[in-house]
């Protein structure tokens, strides 16, 4: 959410990741099984875009249906200042990278959506991942001919999901001359490496996309528990004070507006 983009900014990392699980979650409270529409994807993300500087990355999971949806979900992205879009080759409706029963479309058909979105992005410097989750599927060999089909087709960067292994980790990394992205999920199916590890393998970029929504969860969950169990917050320990939140979420700032064009004399 946008809260949470602002404090991934404040803590100093170039680039944020909208997360479809986590935009699942915290736009409808439900799990991410392809349940989230377009339009409620990118109204979440072009409010992310608008509150922070550094470039984010959009989770747009299938692109929403064919090559022409795919041109239109882009073109959207364009016109919001998306910074990069990852787009999968699963089944509709999609699921979690990490959970069980997925399947993933013909890999001719995912060829022509990479090129629809290269199409719509056009001078644009939009930067396309492409994701396979071929691997639980089809196996390990037939997720790195995609990842190759759709590197020739014009993804600038290629996402194999979730690996099983260091062996598989390191046997993508290997099979690959452009960029790869690896995401780290705690408890996912992916060996959880730190980004050192994961460049010292050969990764490009590494994405965490629900570390904050797993570590808030868990505040929310136990705060609300001690209010219940006390009646007060007192004594429950790790939370920002009020000046602090106010910090945070830029209140000084309008306040000087406000004070610029207040009518003099009045309170």
């Amino acid at each position: 959410d946008i809260l949470s983009a602002k404090l991934i900014e404040q803590a100093g990392f170039p680039a944020i990741f909208t997360s479809g699980f986590g935009l699942s979650a915290s736009t409808l409270g439900l799990p991410d099984i392809g349940l989230l529409t377009m339009t409620e994807t990118l109204d979440r993300v072009r409010r992310i875009v608008d509150a922070v500087s550094v470039p984010v990355i959009a989770d747009v999971d299938t692109g929403y249906g064919n090559p022409l949806n795919v041109v239109r979900t882009v073109s959207e992205c364009v016109m919001l200042g998306v910074a990069g879009i990852i787009l999968e080759d699963q089944l509709w409706p999609k699921k979690c990278g990490h959970m069980e029963g997925k399947g993933v479309i013909p890999l001719e058909e995912q060829v022509e959506k990479v090129r629809a979105a290269v199409y719509a992005k056009g001078d644009d410097d939009l930067v396309i991942i492409a994701r396979t989750d071929a691997i639980a599927p089809m196996g390990l060999e037939e997720a790195i001919r995609r990842g190759h089909a759709y590197a020739e087709a014009g993804a600038d960067v290629v996402f194999i999901e979730a690996p099983r292994s260091i062996y598989e980790l390191k046997t993508v990394a290997a099979s690959f001359d452009v960029p790869l992205l690896a995401n780290m999920v705690e408890g996912g199916k992916t060996p959880f490496l730190s980004a050192r590890e994961l460049e010292e393998l050969g990764f490009k970029l590494a994405i965490f996309p629900v570390s904050g929504l797993f570590a808030a969860t868990r505040a929310i969950r136990e705060v609300a528990r001690h209010l219940k169990a006390s009646g007060t917050t007192a004594g429950y320990g790790d939370m920002v004070s009020f000046g602090e939140f106010e910090e945070i979420i830029g209140a000084q700032h309008f306040r000087e507006i406000e004070a610029r064009f207040a009518v003099q004399g009045q309170p």
